[in-house]
């Protein structure tokens, strides 16, 4: 999986992507090495659950989306990606820093994010750990080990 270039067309390209708006056959296949690293931080949440979606798979805490990740065809090759939620500064600071992330076409708090060649595995393990505890009760909030600084 070759990096993506930080390239605005491509981005506007991947934010409509993740909001079911391309045709079907723009999308391509997952990676299986990227379904496992995202399900591994999903599946140890709780009670969460995964679901297919019209292009990748989805995971939910109760109704609510809390990551997406699929993979959109360009001519040079698929991209895949990540959408997840956030809120307040880092929210901003996401969507301000580019590349990898990008602003999907859906949800006021909602950020992507390209997972290239080069992705942070720890990083992103982090970013959706906090998107559950964004929309989860804060019974289940309360159950997530999280560093004392991240609790919010």
């Amino acid at each position: 999986m070759d990096p993506l270039p930080p390239d605005d067309d491509r981005l506007r390209h991947l934010a409509r992507a993740a909001s079911l708006a391309l045709d079907p056959t723009e999308y391509a296949d997952l990676p299986s090495h990227v379904v496992v690293h995202v399900r591994n931080v999903c599946s140890s949440l709780p009670e969460t659950v995964e679901n297919p979606a019209w292009a990748g798979i989805q995971w939910r805490i109760r109704k609510r989306i809390f990551a997406h990740v699929l993979a959109v065809d360009f001519p040079d090759g698929p991209v895949t990606a990540v959408t997840f939620r956030s809120h307040g500064a880092e929210l901003v600071a996401l969507r301000r820093s580019g590349h990898p992330y990008f602003r999907p076409a859906w949800g006021v708090d909602a950020v992507g994010m390209v997972l290239d060649a080069d992705v942070d595995w720890a990083g992103v393990g982090e970013l959706l750990t906090e998107s559950y505890c964004t929309l989860a009760p804060k019974t289940l909030v309360a159950l997530v080990d999280r560093p004392p600084g991240e609790r919010r």
